[in-house]
């Protein structure tokens, strides 16, 4: 009973305390207009705290492991050259993406240990996130990471069709852990991956990943088949 509680009650991301208590009183408001409508306002104000859920995650040891980001779908696998913000030069990488919907957990993890080189913050569109274009054209928000080992990788939020705000805490100079949790992005959207191309995904495409815990790359191991992953 206990461990069914609590697979319920997680614990809420502090971003959302705000909109949940924002529901609330609309709710509230709702039942002195229409019982109804009241009811309706209950149902959306338990999706507001489920949106917001920040679950704890077991993520796996291994320096060597760049770890899912975000809780979705793995919808793209590409080698690209990385966008301009990111600063990791013209030489192809490759690329994971992980779309969010609605109804996935949407607190974002660093995938790899290490410490910020810088962010960048791109206003963009707000097409479909699982869109190609949307890497080029949404608004978004860059990150290059460098490991101990002084490799780099790129991590870039991407807001979508229905998200409206993109939550970065990582700041130019902050280490990070591998799986600490660095932002999130409100009510639908994406984060894509980049690192050198010689490493193969762990993934597949339309896999689901669980941010933290699913392995997408072990940069221990090298690349020799990267055309077979792409789409």
């Amino acid at each position: 009973m206990l461990d069914a509680i609590k697979s319920v009650m997680v614990p809420i991301h502090r971003e959302g305390h705000k909109f949940i208590a924002i529901f609330a009183a609309i709710t509230f408001v709702l039942f002195l207009i229409w019982d109804p409508l009241g009811w309706i306002g209950v149902v959306l104000t338990l999706w507001c705290a489920y949106f917001f859920r920040d679950p704890e995650r077991v993520v796996p040891s291994g320096d060597n492991l760049v770890i899912s980001p975000a809780d979705g779908v793995i919808n793209l696998i590409k080698l690209v050259v990385p966008p301009k913000e990111l600063d990791l030069g013209d030489e192809e990488m490759l690329r994971v993406t992980v779309f969010m919907n609605v109804f996935n957990v949407h607190v974002n993890r660093m995938p790899m240990s290490g410490q910020v080189l810088h962010t960048t913050y791109v206003p963009g569109k707000f097409l479909s996130a699982d869109l190609d274009k949307a890497s080029e054209e949404n608004e978004r928000q860059a990150i290059k990471l460098e490991t101990k080992d002084g490799m780099q990788i790129g991590i870039v939020q991407i807001a979508g069709l229905v998200a409206r705000r993109i939550l970065c805490e990582a700041r130019e100079g902050d280490v990070y852990e591998k799986g600490h949790r660095f932002g999130l992005i409100r009510f639908g959207s994406r984060v894509d991956v980049y690192v050198p191309k010689k490493y193969k995904a762990k993934v597949s495409l339309g896999q689901t990943a669980i941010a933290g815990e699913t392995v997408l790359f072990d940069l221990s191991g090298k690349q020799n088949d990267v055309e077979s992953q792409l789409i």
